[in-house]
């Protein structure tokens, strides 16, 4: 069998992940010379390279001198913690990239405890040494002080180092010396990343990632631990229930660059791909067929935040989307289950409402905008905290918030996020900039983000990882304006918008269609207001000098879908359709709120 390394690369978000596996993809010759490849090659999906971030685990496998290693790119938001927690199964070894003037942050310590717990092997790689002020020595301390603190054994704590910077695709034991090659990281990953441990005994794989193909319908992708698979065999499919079903496979491969590779047989400690089973979940095992022995299944964190998904009902509805339905919507939400492991789904008194469970508004707001680009129309109501009862007493899932900004304005921040119940456990200095850690429960987080962005002129970079379930801490202060609502339907003149605008701020452009009900701007007092924008000049035949001003309109205020949906309140929704979001009160006539709102 060939030498094999399975490795999974984990830091916090924007620390080099994907670039560096950029790098070993490019040294590792996968490419022709003259092929276009660009950046971020793995960030392959629209919506990551929008934004920048890796969203879904992804498996790729190069050769490197005479042995083959499959590297696993993860994931740095706590949100995507389930995608984390199970590729992590597969590998055997770890990569922890640190950037070298940030040093360990919040997420670097969510996905480091996870390795450290399933016993692998960390190589500490600290990248981005050619920032200015940054500080290696101290940050090779920092990581250190942090596995020790996290429970690391002896053989964890005695890491090897690298350091370099992966964007100008150096690697070296020395961050003062430079080299000019990535060599030194992969000889580090061959020599100390353990090959897989294969125990004696029958046939043992557990289905640890899915993908889906038009032609051959679902893929089991896992790790085999023990046996040898081979193609067109029949095996025991092992069930989370404890039921076993009798299966047949079709094809196997393996991976291969960038892509997979058909094979006859895999053999125990290498990454696979399985067709031609169905009814598989994630963390089933496939077992041989006569002594069936399951593996543990994956065990993932708990959901902290839910939404209400509903059909689109507003005057507009059907106007952009091809799937409207309650049973499109249900559709949907059901085959995403399957894939997300960290997402629940609930049905509610009314068929077309859905409760849907997630880490956070970042991971639902990634799946509702992946729904929304296949053609979705939906309406989401206002995030919610889970809250448990533990013991009798009702408690509420606490976070830990570090805040890196400028020094002048921490003030403010540490203002803010005090009065929404956080308690603050360090400040430190790191040049011009602090570095401010905090406990606070996660209903504080909603909306902190869009208000310590325009207290901090938009300096202010916020990280929060789920800590535990807490004690409810009392009442949050919820946004101090109230909201604009369109009194008609129509079309927004600017006429009308000018004359409004010492009313409050505006979400619309003029000429934007509109309906009654419609949030269309925020109230600069606390309450709600009913406006008409669609009122146009009356005309007369007398002219006077001045009468006819140039309308000066301020710019609206565009939300992204995370904005949107931490900004409503409780009787509003974000309708979200494959071309708009737009914000509504939930009873769109005037009438029916106040009839509400006195009950």
């Amino acid at each position: 069998m060939e030498n094999l390394k399975n490795i999974a690369i984990i830091a916090h978000v924007d620390h080099g992940k994907t670039t560096l596996v950029d790098k070993i993809l490019h040294h590792c010759q996968l490419f022709r010379d003259n092929q276009e490849t660009g950046e971020l090659i793995l960030d392959n999906n629209d919506l990551e390279r929008e934004r920048g971030i890796t969203i879904l685990s992804k498996n790729v496998s190069v050769q490197y001198k005479s042995t083959k290693i499959n590297i696993i790119d993860t994931p740095g938001h706590a949100d995507f913690g389930g995608e984390v927690e199970r590729v992590l199964n597969m590998a055997d070894g770890v990569l922890l990239l640190v950037d070298a003037f940030e040093g360990p942050m919040p997420q670097t310590r969510f996905v480091l405890q996870k390795a450290l717990n399933l016993g692998l092997k960390p190589i500490v790689v600290i990248n981005k040494v050619d920032k200015e002020n940054c500080t290696p020595d101290d940050v090779h301390e920092a990581v250190f002080d942090l596995m020790f603190e996290l429970g690391a054994e002896e053989w964890q704590l005695d890491f090897p180092v690298l350091y370099g910077s992966a964007k100008n695709n150096w690697m070296g034991l020395d961050w003062k010396n430079p080299t000019d090659t990535i060599e030194p990281l992969l000889d580090a990953v061959v020599a100390h990343i353990p090959a897989p441990k294969v125990a004696e005994g029958s046939l043992q794989m557990l289905i640890t990632s899915l993908d889906f193909s038009s032609y051959t319908g679902r893929i089991a992708i896992g790790r085999l631990q023990r046996g040898v698979l081979e193609a067109n065999t029949p095996i025991s499919l092992c069930k989370r229930d404890g039921s076993i079903v009798k299966v047949r496979i079709k094809e196997l491969f393996v991976f291969d660059g960038l892509g997979r590779k058909k094979v006859e047989a895999v053999h125990a400690g290498d990454l696979c791909a399985v067709t031609g089973l169905e009814g598989f979940e994630i963390g089933d095992s496939l077992a041989d067929l006569e002594q069936p022995e399951a593996l543990p299944s994956i065990a993932i964190d708990e959901p902290t935040m839910s939404m209400l998904f509903t059909i689109n009902d507003s005057p507009f509805f059907g106007k952009d989307g091809k799937f409207v339905t309650s049973r499109h919507i249900k559709e949907r939400l059901e085959k995403e289950l399957e894939r997300n492991l960290a997402m629940r789904l609930e049905g509610t008194d009314a068929a077309d409402k859905f409760i849907v469970y997630g880490r956070g508004v970042l991971h639902l707001s990634v799946l509702i905008e992946t729904m929304r680009r296949e053609g979705y129309e939906l309406q989401i109501g206002q995030p919610q905290v889970i809250v448990k009862e533990i013991d009798g007493v009702k408690c509420e899932p606490v976070e830990e918030l570090t805040i890196d900004l400028p020094e002048e304005v921490s003030g403010k921040a540490v203002e803010m996020v005090t009065l929404r119940k956080g308690e603050m456990t360090a400040m430190e200095p790191r040049g011009s900039r602090m570095i401010c850690s905090f406990m606070i429960p996660s209903r504080g987080i909603i909306g902190l983000r869009n208000q310590l962005l325009t207290a901090t002129a938009g300096e202010a970079i916020m990280n929060h990882r789920f800590v535990s379930f807490e004690p409810l801490k009392g009442n949050i202060p919820e946004r101090n304006n109230g909201s604009l609502i369109s009194m008609e339907n129509g079309t927004a003149i600017p006429y009308s918008l000018d004359k409004l605008q010492e009313r409050g701020k505006f979400f619309i452009h003029p000429g934007d269609d509109i309906y009654t009900g419609q949030v269309i701007g925020e109230n600069s007092r606390g309450d709600d207001m009913v406006v008409n924008v669609t009122k146009t000049k009356k005309l007369s035949n007398v002219r006077a000098a001045g009468s006819d001003d140039k309308v000066k309109l301020a710019p609206p205020v565009q939300f992204t879908l995370e904005e949107a949906l931490e900004y409503i309140q409780k009787d509003e929704y974000v309708e979200v359709t494959p071309k708009s979001l737009r914000l509504r009160k939930i009873l769109l006539q005037e009438h029916e709120r106040k009839r509400n709102s006195t009950q």
